[in-house]
């Protein structure tokens, strides 16, 4: 399986639909009595929270990636200062 980079906007969404999705079925086999204006708000929260986390997260990984590389930099400081 290739590797791909960790989004954890996409897990908090998954982690707070699958609570929702457990409540329900709690809810549903009679072991819980579960509200739906707990849930629904509950739900709608966590996926504002999980896209506020997405965004944060592409504007540190755009930043890090704007960025030039310190190796680089450091390189070329290395050459102009032999070339003196």
């Amino acid at each position: 399986m290739p590797r791909h980079e960790f989004q954890p906007g996409r897990l908090l969404a998954g982690l707070v639909l699958t609570t929702a999705g457990l409540l329900y079925l709690l809810d549903a086999a009679g072991e819980v009595d579960t509200p739906w204006f707990l849930v629904v708000p509950m739900a709608m929260g966590g996926l504002a929270l999980a896209s506020l986390v997405g965004m944060v997260t592409y504007a540190v990984r755009r930043d890090r990636r704007d960025r030039p590389d310190d190796d680089a930099v450091r390189r070329d400081r290395i050459r102009e200062s032999r070339d003196q």
